[in-house]
């Protein structure tokens, strides 16, 4: 299936959705967002990141920073961190450059590695993009962590472009249905800038409850 442009979802998307389904359709359907220090601090590292020099070239690697991407695919658009395009034998040729090159993203976070995989998703989703952009196929990318101050590489393989091709038709699914999933509470609601627009505490509770503590209030 091939999504038409005015159908795109946002990239980044992928990476709330995978965290957390209803934080994912509070922001992208909804339309809500708050911040909290977490999101400002990781939004102050994008900016960095971004406000460098678009394009530069080191040795026989050329970075590309805040690359516009996209995936008639997917049906995702976004923007990437970095690219680097590292100069090799088995790589593919660059329009206006000599030599071939193999293409290698890199997206920035703030923190440190997480249990869940919802950042890996979102780099595997960004190397696909590439991958339909530049008619290649992309074997790694790495993951920068701002408490680390260290790149994490993370394999890509087919295994997880089927999950992310999954994962992005359930995104498509319910943005076309404008459906918000319930709360499910667990430990990662506390670390949340939307917990309280998302309440997931009322999840558990009965209507009459609910309505009872908020008149009490």
């Amino acid at each position: 299936m091939y999504y038409d442009e005015e159908n795109f979802l946002m990239l980044s998307g992928i990476q709330h959705y995978t965290f957390c389904k209803r934080q994912w359709a509070l922001i992208h359907i909804e339309q809500q967002w708050a911040d909290n220090y977490l999101t400002v601090d990781g939004n102050f590292m994008h900016a960095n990141v971004h406000e460098s020099t678009q394009f530069e070239k080191r040795n026989k690697v050329l970075i590309s920073r805040g690359l516009a991407i996209h995936s008639y695919e997917l049906g995702l658009s976004g923007i990437c961190d970095v690219v680097e395009f590292h100069e090799c034998e088995n790589g593919i040729p660059l329009k206006n450059r000599e030599g071939k090159y193999e293409i290698v993203p890199i997206e920035y976070k703030r923190g440190r590695p997480k249990e869940n995989d919802a950042d890996k998703m979102q780099l595997v989703a960004q190397a696909m993009c590439l991958e339909e952009m530049f008619c290649c196929t992309i074997a790694k990318g790495y993951l920068f962590y701002g408490e680390t101050k260290r790149r994490m590489e993370v394999g890509i393989d087919d295994e997880q472009r089927q999950l992310v091709r999954k994962i992005v038709e359930e995104m498509h699914r319910l943005y076309e249905r404008g459906t918000n999933p319930k709360a499910k509470p667990n430990k990662m609601c506390r670390a949340c800038s939307l917990v309280e627009k998302c309440l997931p505490r009322s999840a558990k509770k009965k209507v009459k409850d609910y309505i009872d503590e908020r008149i009490g209030e």
